[in-house]
């Protein structure tokens, strides 16, 4: 199935680098957007790590002979073995990590993966759908009964993360399957969007612009909203 792809970034308004990383390797079909955490020295390396970490993995010439779910799953697992190892012996990178957020295009199906909370959405005209979902503190609370998104919205801390690629040397990511319908669009993102605008506005950027002035318009919208973060945003349409 035919497919475009944009891809933008952005270091925000409040931050003086850029932690986020990440891939658009079309031949492939492998799509990734990482956040590191970790210090701006360390999250910037392991978010780096991870994505040139999947580009090797999904692109060695042996990848089709194992399953997209295997794929994902040794990509996650070297990331984070690279990642905790680097750590282990530069003390400056100690305690680095990130998240990512992974897209697997094979067969006409679209394997989508996740460790901590960078976001894969599904844009099926006229509704957007979170597909992942956030390892975080916040949303722990939230699926616990101790929050509800109301309360969750106006807490501190919203950005705690509890599961993340290369803090600890082993990782286990969250992988589904999708069916991929013509006119689907999937958007890969940093919380540097999504803690910055609502579900409902990601949702009327799609139905009121062409698919391809959507990246900006999300990226200025997420600066016109204060920028506290760094901010990548990746549209995949079929």
């Amino acid at each position: 199935m035919r497919f475009q792809v944009w891809c933008l970034t952005d270091k925000g308004l409040k931050r003086q680098g850029n932690q986020d990383s990440f891939l658009v390797d079309e031949k492939v079909g492998v799509f990734v957007v990482a956040d590191g955490v970790g210090g701006h020295m360390g999250g910037e390396v392991a978010s780096a790590i991870a994505v040139e970490t999947v580009r090797e993995v999904a692109g060695h010439v042996k990848a089709h002979q194992f399953s997209p779910k295997e794929v994902l799953l040794q990509a996650y697992t070297e990331a984070s073995h690279r990642i905790f190892d680097r750590a282990t012996q530069e003390p400056r990178l100690n305690g680095m990590g990130t998240t990512m957020v992974m897209a697997y295009l094979r067969e006409g199906k679209l394997f989508i993966a996740n460790v901590g909370d960078s976001r894969a959405y599904l844009y099926r005209k006229p509704y957007v759908w979170q597909v992942t979902e956030d390892h975080s503190l916040i949303n722990e609370q939230i699926r616990l009964g101790l929050l509800t998104e109301e309360q969750a919205k106006k807490t501190i801390g919203k950005n705690v993360i509890t599961r993340s690629v290369g803090f600890e040397r082993d990782v286990f990511p969250d992988i589904m399957e999708r069916e991929v319908s013509v006119g689907d669009t999937f958007l890969l993102c940093s919380d540097g969007l999504t803690g910055m605008i609502t579900d409902e506005r990601m949702s009327q950027i799609f139905n009121e612009q062409p698919i391809d002035k959507t990246t900006p318009l999300f990226i200025e919208n997420a600066l016109a909203n204060g920028g506290d973060d760094n901010v990548t945003v990746l549209v995949l349409s079929f």
